[in-house]
């Protein structure tokens, strides 16, 4: 029963024994009630502009939530109202019904308004140029932009449009301004020549252009004594009615004479006297000569006293840490000039020199050569021990470029020739006699330290060379080499370092027989003083004697040597 009475509730139909409901009192204030279609009852429909089922509820349609193209149309703004909407056309642009706001169902539309209708839109000097919703402006010939760049538009930038002003003439070399009619766009200024000129040709008028600036005139005043005088590398620098003030060309020097030219009453010009003569280098020529020696050229325009600045910088290959840095000066009028530097030897050097009041400098690289070392530091001893010990001294912060010390052993009987240049024959083995001089040792420079001690013959390797034992009996001489090489270079020093007397025991033996044998004959002799042919025999028997032991001692402690 329930399900039927609400099915004829719902169909507006009463239920048997029922009132008819009254479906109009039912609808929502933003409703209306009207018939059904097909005339069974009434319903209840929301309003237009409302949305909602016209009876419990019915709220405000937001018709501008499609888009204000859509609903409105373009170039507008679409604006919601309870139950309704409006629209309005975006700046620059006006409704074609010229409402304020409409609704666009009589077909008015949004159509672009002409800006530049309006005079004076962008200003003074200024174009305009209407856009689709908008407009810009830019400045008219005659005028330049201020504050701002173009386009611009007047509401939304600061900029302006001023008149171009192109500020007083340009002058005109030999001329003088007569007359301008201003100084903005499009105005005229015209020129006359000077006093003592003449118009020869070209225009005389410079007019002020739309960039601001005046046009260039091609007007020509000559002086009346005719063109300028002709000076051959030379410039003028000032042309003043009848005179011209002439200077060397760039590259040139004056070289006396005067350097005006005067337009004479007599219609011709005293011509200016000036020489000009190229600029030389004020350091040429610049060479080395004995290895340490600098000469060069001067170039003075006038006879002042130059100084010059001479800086060397100098390295060696063979020295890493090495590293030599001087500078001297030398002040001087002559135009030759030379200068000797202490440059040392085995140096890669780079000199400069400088003329520092012209500023002006040369330079030149030289390879300093191998010189012959200096002389090794020692005492000359001798020695009548088989092993003798010998010390050699060397500076430890000593810049000479030796690279080696070689010790000789010469025999010492007769003559010996030694030349300390040519190389030195190998060490004879051991116990094998080499009449010849030979190494018995070799250092290395970095090894010898301030002070070395040497035994020779003590049967050791020294730097590859075999140090053999001295022979008994014999006598030697040692001589010691200091070696410089630099690459393909040699060059060395020889000392004669000690002498060494292998005298054997048999003829020390022999020595001192003699000499007691002498005595023994001198003390009996002398008893029989009295005796003349005594006397005489003893005389000269002790003259013998004596002869002879000298020259057993003179072959024993002397033999010549020569070092080259």
């Amino acid at each position: 029963m329930i399900v039927v009475f609400l099915l004829f509730v719902l169909s507006g139909k009463p239920a048997e024994g029922q009132i008819p409901l009254d479906v109009c009192s039912t609808c929502h204030a933003n409703a209306t009630c009207d018939d059904k279609s097909d005339g069974s009852g009434k319903v209840c429909n929301c309003k237009y502009g409302f949305v909602g089922n016209g009876r419990t509820f019915c709220q405000d349609k937001d018709e501008c939530q499609i888009g204000a193209n859509k609903i409105c149309g373009l170039h507008t703004t679409c604006h919601n109202t309870y139950g309704s909407y409006y629209c309005t056309c975006l700046a620059g642009y006006s409704p074609s019904n010229n409402m304020a706001v409409f609704i666009p169902n009589d077909g008015t539309h949004c159509q672009d308004i002409d800006e530049c209708r309006i005079t004076g839109q962008c200003g003074e000097g200024a174009q305009c140029r209407n856009l689709n919703g908008s407009f810009d402006c830019s400045c008219q010939v005659g005028y330049k932009i201020h504050n701002g760049v173009e386009p611009f538009h007047p509401l939304r930038d600061k900029a302006s449009c001023k008149v171009v002003d192109c500020g007083q003439p340009a002058s005109v070399e030999d001329a003088m301004l007569l007359s301008a009619t201003g100084t903005t766009y499009g105005n005229v200024a015209t020129f006359i020549c000077d006093e003592g000129f003449v118009w020869r040709r070209g225009d005389n008028r410079s007019v002020c252009g739309a960039e601001g600036l005046w046009s260039k005139t091609n007007m020509v005043c000559e002086a009346k004594c005719g063109p300028v005088p002709f000076l051959a590398n030379s410039e003028v620098v000032l042309h003043n009615r009848s005179v011209v003030i002439h200077r060397c060309m760039a590259g040139y020097h004056s070289w006396r004479g005067s350097n005006i030219s005067v337009c004479a009453s007599s219609g011709v010009w005293q011509k200016a006297t000036l020489r000009c003569i190229k600029i030389k280098p004020s350091i040429h020529h610049l060479l080395i000569f004995n290895e340490s020696c600098l000469r060069w050229k001067a170039e003075k325009y006038e006879e002042d006293t130059e100084v010059y600045k001479v800086t060397y910088t100098g390295s060696r290959d063979y020295q890493r840490y090495f590293y030599d840095k001087r500078k001297k000066f030398l002040s001087s009028k002559a135009d030759r000039l030379e200068l000797c530097l202490s440059l040392l030897p085995v140096t890669n050097y780079s000199i400069a020199v400088t003329a520092t009041s012209a500023r002006f400098t040369a330079t030149i690289t030289i390879s300093t050569s191998l010189p012959v070392p200096p002389g090794p530091v020692v005492y000359y001893r001798e020695f009548d021990t088989p092993l003798p010990v010998l010390s050699l001294w060397r500076s430890p912060n000593t810049l000479d470029p030796i690279s080696l010390y070689q010790v000789f052993v010469l025999p010492g009987e007769g003559i010996m020739m030694f030349n300390c240049s040519c190389p030195a024959k190998a060490t004879p083995p051991s116990k094998v006699n080499s009449p010849a001089e030979y190494i018995t040792a070799q250092f290395d420079v970095h090894y010898v330290g301030t002070e070395m001690n040497f035994t020779i013959g003590d049967g050791l390797l020294y730097g590859g060379f075999y140090n053999a034992p001295l022979e008994s009996g014999k006598n030697y001489y040692i001589i010691l080499r200091a070696v410089s090489q630099w690459k393909t270079a040699f060059k060395s020093s020889c000392v004669l370092w000690a002498r060494v007397r292998a005298i054997s025991y048999a003829l020390r033996v022999s020595l001192l027989s003699a000499v007691a044998t002498i005595g023994v004959v001198a003390v009996v002799f002398w008893g029989g003083y009295s005796i003349t042919w005594y006397g005489k025999w003893y005389t000269h028997f002790i003259t013998f004697h004596f002869h002879t032991l000298n020259v057993i001692l003179c072959l024993s402690s002397y033999t010549d040597l020569s070092v080259h």
